[in-house]
């Protein structure tokens, strides 16, 4: 299949092994941030979702947790706000080239993202955060809210 620049378009092929990196899982932060509504990308429950998750968060827990993982400047297609700090997606490896799970404790794209939810809140840079700059992140945050009213 060619597009019509005469390039071809990248598709699913059946030679890719699961080592590849093409046929790794995708986790962009939006799928894991409470602060975004399901429409806009979320993709587990809120009570199992962080604040605003960055990709290197995201990266670290899931190098902890023993998985090859791969960060890539994407931008997920949902998110509104083109700022670096949105930008980032982040591919697993989820299954072996045998077709069994490279990590047995994780069975499902989902056990991976509520995995997230939970060791997230519990990085060394986020409990220092919380700590010393709880005030300012709360005035912080209702200017943003006004700001995103006034804008629609």
């Amino acid at each position: 299949m060619q597009s019509h620049s005469g390039v071809p378009i990248l598709q699913w092929s059946p030679d890719k092994k699961h080592s590849d990196r093409e046929r790794w899982i995708c986790i962009y932060p939006a799928y894991i941030n409470n602060k975004k509504s399901l429409a806009q990308g979320r993709k587990i429950t809120k009570e199992k979702c962080v604040e605003n998750p960055t990709h290197q968060e995201i990266r670290d827990v899931l190098v902890a947790a023993g998985f090859k993982v791969g960060v890539e400047n994407k931008l997920y297609s949902r998110e509104r706000s083109k700022e670096f700090l949105y930008r980032g997606r982040i591919r697993v490896q989820f299954r072996n080239d045998d077709g069994s799970l490279y990590n047995s404790d994780f069975p499902t794209r989902d056990s991976i993202m509520h995995h997230l939810g939970e060791m997230i809140p519990k990085l060394k840079s986020r409990q220092n955060k919380g700590a010393g700059e709880q005030p300012q992140q709360n005035i912080g945050s209702n200017k943003g809210k006004g700001k995103g009213k006034g804008r629609r």
